[in-house]
């Protein structure tokens, strides 16, 4: 059976994707826990479901096949005893370390359908939902004030970091921060029990279980020869070349991967937050990268080796030269007015989602880059965005492809 995962491009036209539909997680977000949430503003949940409902909407009229995580998910453990096997896998990598709390959660889980169990782990579980009367050690007691047995998942939304799609197999995550390490477990589950996945025989080039971080908003498939990978404050140097031993011993395509090392900040998260690929030789860019942006190469080296190389060349040269291009243009953000491009920048003006060539899903309210985008000659197909964007990610952060047309 051919592999249910099929990306060699960025820009390929998108046949499958996997979202998920922002929850009662949203909600469930509060100002003295945004920090260790990952979030700096509380999204209105009605309007930001409307938006994201638009997206899926965008994406389905133009002949992609939408497939939602909790769906997904609910299919790989309507089985009672892959079901016990998440749950208690879940707890534990939750901190639930007391035997009589969790065995309280596991039943108070239980009682509920699949879905509905689905639903209420990401939404996270409060206090007041389970009635106890234990014994509490310290750490439990100076916790008391805390609301929550189990955190909410509100960067769920954002599928495209626990897993990325490259070539016929998927790099399954490890998270660099602690508030999402657990939101992986899904993807773990429905790569090993969704029969899409597991009869397919998915490939995996990366597990969430190796001990350096590695998350999917660095992963950009330029061809079927190269990938980019951001080196940043989320993807260490050690997850990457582990990633291109893989690829390369793999039987895959790919000969290359292009490591940008992007300044380790909050405001560069990911390298899709300041690179995105729109069409064979276009590309967007946040401008304030241009200076502090270091590129180095990996290729297969002999006996199983890497070659490594520090590639110094302009940032056009390199990607001409990696995808065997005549010319590459490069798109600022706000076209490169310091004070739009910023202002752009922090609503996703350069992560932009292709669903074919020259034909990019966008946040419309970076009007100045969509502007620029069409000039160029892509089709830009805005989204409304008012309360997405408040969790500091665009189109690409929240999708996660799962199948693209090869290139011609």
């Amino acid at each position: 059976m051919d592999s249910f995962i099929n990306v060699t491009s960025e820009i390929g036209k998108l046949k499958k994707v996997m979202l998920h539909r922002p929850g009662r997680e949203v909600e469930n977000l509060v100002p003295e826990y945004l920090g260790r949430l990952l979030f700096d503003d509380i999204p209105y949940l009605k309007i930001a479901q409307q938006e994201h409902d638009k997206f899926a909407e965008v994406l389905r009229n133009n002949g992609v096949e939408v497939l939602y995580l909790e769906e997904l998910m609910e299919e790989s453990i309507s089985d009672e005893n892959i079901k016990l096997e998440f749950v208690a896998e879940f707890l534990e990598e939750s901190s639930i370390t007391s035997p009589a709390l969790k065995e309280a959660i596991t039943q108070y889980l239980l009682s509920m359908s699949t879905r509905e169990m689905i639903d209420s782990i990401i939404s996270g579980i409060r206090k007041e939902e389970i009635q106890l009367n234990l014994r509490k050690s310290l750490s439990e007691l100076m916790m008391d004030d805390y609301p929550f047995y189990l955190d909410p998942m509100p960067n769920l939304y954002f599928t495209r970091d626990p897993g990325a799609s490259i070539g016929n197999g998927l790099t399954l995550n490890r998270m660099k921060t602690e508030a999402r390490r657990r939101e992986t477990l899904f993807l773990k589950y429905i790569h090993k029990y969704n029969n899409r996945f597991n009869k397919a025989d998915v490939p995996l080039w990366y597990n969430r279980t190796m001990p350096f971080s590695l998350e999917g908003g660095d992963e950009l498939v330029l061809s079927d020869k190269v990938v980019a990978i951001g080196c940043s404050e989320r993807t260490s140097s050690e997850a990457i070349e582990i990633v291109a031993k893989n690829l390369f011993d793999g039987g895959t395509s790919f000969e290359k991967i292009l490591v940008f090392e992007i300044p380790k900040c909050r405001a560069f998260m990911h390298l899709d937050t300041v690179f995105t690929m729109v069409d064979y030789d276009k590309f967007t860019i946040h401008p304030g990268i241009q200076g502090p942006l270091s590129v180095y190469e990996i290729t297969r080296g002999e006996k199983g080796y890497l070659n490594y190389r520090h590639n110094t060349s302009p940032l056009e040269e390199i990607l001409k030269d990696a995808l065997k291009l005549s010319s590459v243009e490069l798109i600022k953000c706000g076209g490169g007015d310091p004070i739009i491009a910023g202002r752009e920048q922090w609503n996703d003006g350069s992560n932009t989602l292709a669903i074919a060539p020259g034909v990019v899903v966008t946040y419309e309210r970076n009007y100045v880059s969509n502007e620029l985008l069409e000039k160029k000659g892509i089709k830009v197909l805005a989204i409304p965005s008012s309360e997405l964007s408040r969790g500091r990610g665009g189109p690409r952060c929240m999708s996660m492809p799962l199948e693209r047309e090869v290139l011609k």
